[in-house]
C-alpha cells in the first residue's frame, strides 16, 4: 500500500447517518439489506457496549466495515471477540482496506483486554479464507447453522 492511500484513508466508529453505506456494503456482501433495516439494527448495536463498528473512509465515502461483538463463554475464564462483519467495497479491495479495519478492530479488541478473536467465513469464500490465514488467523473448527421455525410459521 503506498504512502497516499494510507494519508486519504480514515478508520472510524460507524454512526447511524453510515447507514445507507452500510446497507450497501451488507448487499454486496451478499445479505440484502435496505437502509431502513439498517438503521434499525444500528440503532440497537451502537447503544450496545459489546459491540464497535468501524467504517474505513476513503474520499468522503465509507467503502469498508467491520463489526465486532465482545462475549463471555463457557470455555474460558476471559472474554473473547468476534469479528461478526468485515466488507470492503468492490471497487475499493486489493488497496490494503480491509487489513487496516482489521488492525482497528483487534487494537480495540487489546484495548478491552481481548486476547482471543474468533471469524466465520462461508466456504465459499476462499479469498477470505487466505486473507485471515495471512493476518495469522488458522482454520480450528466448523459452523452450523439452523434457522428456527417462529410461531406465524
Amino acid at each position: 500500500m503506498s504512502d497516499a492511500q494510507d494519508v486519504d484513508l480514515a478508520i472510524r466508529a460507524a454512526e447511524l447517518g453510515d447507514a445507507d453505506a452500510l446497507a450497501a456494503l451488507m448487499t454486496e456482501l451478499g445479505y440484502k439489506t435496505r437502509s431502513s433495516e439498517m438503521r434499525m439494527r444500528m440503532e440497537s448495536i451502537v447503544v450496545d457496549p459489546r459491540y464497535r463498528t468501524f467504517v474505513a473512509v476513503k474520499q468522503g465515502r465509507v467503502c469498508g466495515m467491520i463489526g465486532t461483538f465482545c462475549h463471555y463463554s463457557y470455555e474460558y475464564n476471559d472474554p473473547s471477540g468476534r469479528i461478526i462483519a468485515l466488507v470492503v467495497a468492490s471497487d475499493s479491495r486489493g488497496h490494503g482496506i480491509g487489513r487496516r479495519l482489521i488492525v482497528m478492530a483487534e487494537n480495540d479488541f487489546a484495548q478491552r483486554d481481548i486476547r482471543r478473536v474468533a471469524v466465520s467465513t462461508r466456504f465459499e469464500r476462499k479469498g477470505a479464507h487466505e486473507f485471515y490465514e495471512r493476518l495469522g488467523y488458522r482454520r480450528n473448527g466448523f459452523r452450523f447453522v439452523k434457522n428456527l421455525a417462529t410461531a406465524a410459521d
